[in-house]
């Protein structure tokens, strides 16, 4: 997940990804989480997590996050950023930056859902955002499996509306 930006968006994450974080080996937090307390939720309920601030994230969460995180899960290296840049050049620059040392990369700040591949193979992922849709037809998340060293089963998940 991504751009949760509670609780400025939403009181708290929908009900659906509560259920898919409890039910996860590990949970990514791409950046922009606003407040502490959906920090201390997540670490308390996720068996593990990888996560990074993002632009909107205060002195609190850049202090506790860091702004590139790092791991190796089954052999697939992943790093969670918040911010690639403009949609124009992305994949060139995320090679440049990350292909020697990641697999994937999973992203946020666009709150747009985003699964490509660069010229090198690094697979990028945006999950959209849980809590705040923009110009998208629904609110995201996804999950993936990570199997024999691939990612695999990543799967857009579109939350309904809110009440």
């Amino acid at each position: 997940m991504a751009d949760t930006h509670l609780p400025v968006r939403a009181k708290d994450l929908p009900g659906e990804l509560w259920a898919a974080v409890d039910g996860a080996d590990v949970v990514v937090h791409a950046g922009d989480w606003v407040d502490e307390a959906t920090l201390d939720a997540l670490e308390q309920r996720s068996r593990r997590l990888v996560a990074c601030y993002g632009n909107n994230d205060g002195p609190g969460l850049r202090a506790r996050l860091p702004e590139v995180a790092r791991v190796e899960l089954d052999g697939v290296r992943m790093a969670v950023v918040h911010e690639t840049g403009p949609t124009r050049g992305r994949e060139q620059r995320c090679d440049d930056l990350f292909a020697d040392s990641a697999d994937v990369l999973v992203f946020g700040h666009s709150h747009i859902p985003w699964d490509t591949r660069t010229p090198r193979g690094l697979r990028l992922l945006n999950p959209g955002s849980p809590t705040d849709r923009r110009r998208q037809p629904a609110c995201t998340y996804v999950t993936a499996h990570v199997t024999q060293g691939e990612l695999a089963d990543v799967v857009l998940h579109r939350l309904p509306p809110r009440r």
